[in-house]
């Protein structure tokens, strides 16, 4: 967590958001495929709305489709890496 004094960095604008070349990108949304891959850091532009990723957790690939809303966003902000945990009692109690 970030303290109260430390501001956030972003990527410098000149030289502009970090995003992975996808060679399929008009054929994925024009077949309806969903594009498989690895890159979680790559940002999401505006020409992603309306595709579908696969993006790799680091076990398996989640199923994630582009809205308005998650450009400017991370790929990988929304393909979560850890389980959720919750306590579960014993049966020999």
């Amino acid at each position: 967590m970030l303290a109260p004094t430390q501001v956030l960095r972003a990527r410098s604008a000149w030289k502009g958001p970090f995003f992975v070349a996808f060679p399929n990108l008009a054929q994925a949304l024009k077949n309806n495929t969903p594009i498989r891959t690895n890159a979680r850091a790559s940002t999401i532009l505006p020409n992603f709305v309306g595709l579908k990723f696969l993006i790799h957790n680091g076990k398996n690939h989640v199923p994630i489709t582009v809205t308005e809303e998650m450009v400017g966003h991370k790929l990988g902000e929304f393909a979560p890496t850890r389980k959720r945990f919750s306590y579960r009692q014993t049966k020999n109690k």
